[in-house]
């Protein structure tokens, strides 16, 4: 195919889709284990300095953030970053351990541009942004599930985001047209929060499903964190609702209100005076710091967060969803 245009973005982790088929036949097993631990367990396994990771959903919608949280808590650093995250994200670039970042959109909604990112960005601390549209990160995602180095769209063309992408324009062999060719990727790790799981990592999703099927496939280790941990016979009477099976899953991590302060539909609203706090704090280094310090950093983990937030707060926060 002749090469009409390429984004001037580099490849932060060419795939490599022979050696992860190779990764899942020997490194995942089939076998039904129990794969329950907590978020300190799943973390310190399958979560390493300089890892790839991506983190589901976007917005504040079912936002892995128990898992993000205990990220921050064991140190991990120089991580480079796939996903179209919101809050969990804005923590990761405040506390200064993203390295690289493949971008579609960090921000904080109705409040405005993030501060966190711009800071990380302007200073150096980020060193490698490259761009993707929505939905060219969640077809790169696509590829990798499905074997493939690219899959062809017509998106992005035309564009500044496929000029700072690592994506190509191409004319198509068949008609002639141009055709963007998005690559695949590849995680190290995927962290992803789900309404309910059972013990050997089988998971469903009520509501909007975002990116969760494509991800769960295009990670080498997968990290489950559950609102719900239920019993696999109760999971198989609705198997149509189960996205991600048990083979992909490295972790089943239990958090309940594991997406606080964003919302998880049908179960619980979003705490906008928790994310108005963050808003108001990042606007600064200083304020920064100090909010990780008094949300992350001096808790033991998610129970003791939980107990931070406090149960009446929480209970409104469910009683708002179920008067929706």
């Amino acid at each position: 195919m002749r090469i009409i245009e390429s984004g001037i973005g580099e490849m932060i982790q060419p795939p490599d889709l022979d050696g992860f088929r190779e990764w899942n036949r020997e490194k995942k097993t089939r076998a039904l284990v129990d794969k329950r631990m907590t978020e300190a367990e799943a973390v310190s396994r399958f979560v390493t300095d300089g890892c790839y990771i991506g983190t589901e959903l976007y917005g504040t919608v079912r936002c892995p953030m128990t898992l993000v949280r205990e990220v921050l808590r064991q140190g991990k650093k120089d991580l480079r970053v796939a996903g179209q995250g919101v809050t969990e994200l804005d923590l990761w670039l405040g506390a200064g351990i993203v390295k690289t970042l493949d971008i579609t959109y960090i921000g904080l909604e109705v409040y405005g541009t993030s501060n966190a990112l711009r800071r990380a960005v302007e200073s150096g601390q980020v060193e490698k942004v490259v761009e993707w549209s929505n939905g060219g990160i969640t077809w790169r995602f696509k590829a990798t599930s499905m074997g493939v180095p690219f899959i062809p769209v017509r998106s992005m063309i035309g564009t500044d985001t496929l000029k700072y992408s690592a994506a190509k324009v191409v004319e198509c062999p068949f008609t002639g047209m141009p055709v963007c060719l998005i690559p695949a990727l590849i995680l190290d790790v995927g962290l992803i929060h789900v309404h309910r799981a059972d013990k050997y990592g089988n998971a469903q999703i009520e509501g909007i499903s975002g990116f969760a099927f494509e991800m769960s496939r295009a990670a080498k280790r997968l990290i489950i964190s559950a609102e719900e941990i239920i019993d696999s016979d109760e999971l198989r009477r609705y198997p149509d609702r189960t996205i991600i099976p048990y083979y992909l899953t490295d972790a089943v991590v239990h958090a309940p209100f594991g997406s606080h302060p964003g919302e998880m539909v049908y179960m619980y609203e979003r705490d906008e005076d928790e994310l108005r706090a963050w808003v108001e704090a990042s606007q600064t280094e200083e304020g920064t710091q100090a909010y990780l310090k008094k949300t992350i950093y001096d808790l033991k983990d998610h129970q003791e967060y939980l107990d931070w937030v406090g149960q009446e707060r929480l209970a409104a926060l469910q009683a708002a969803a179920e008067g929706r």
